[in-house]
């Protein structure tokens, strides 16, 4: 079961143990992670499950799909390392990811 942790704006980090396959919002949705509204549902048609994959962890998970990247054309304080965490489906290889949750979402 990977790990993942979800740091609130306001620092509060959610330490998780989460099953493979789940997406990163979907785990922050279960958890009440604030900041995630997640209102789409997971379909990466909106822009309310951003998140900024920490410095560490970007080069393993990667840039966004197209998709994604023109969803994040509406997010609030989009960075080199933003994405959708409804596009961040948990692998092992992603045990220990770090992910922080923006001030607000668009």
């Amino acid at each position: 079961m990977p790990k993942l942790t979800i740091v609130a704006f306001d620092g509060t980090r959610f330490d998780l143990d989460v099953d493979q396959g789940s997406t990163v919002m979907e785990n922050a949705v279960r958890n009440s992670v604030p900041g995630i509204e997640a209102e789409c549902g997971g379909a990466c048609a909106c822009a309310t499950c951003h998140v900024y994959v920490d410095e560490e962890w970007t080069e393993k998970v990667g840039q966004p799909e197209a998709m994604e990247e023109d969803m994040l054309d509406f997010a609030f304080d989009v960075r080199p390392t933003s994405r959708l965490s409804c596009q961040i489906r948990m692998k092992a290889v992603y045990d220990g990811l770090v992910v922080h949750v923006p001030e607000r979402q668009a």
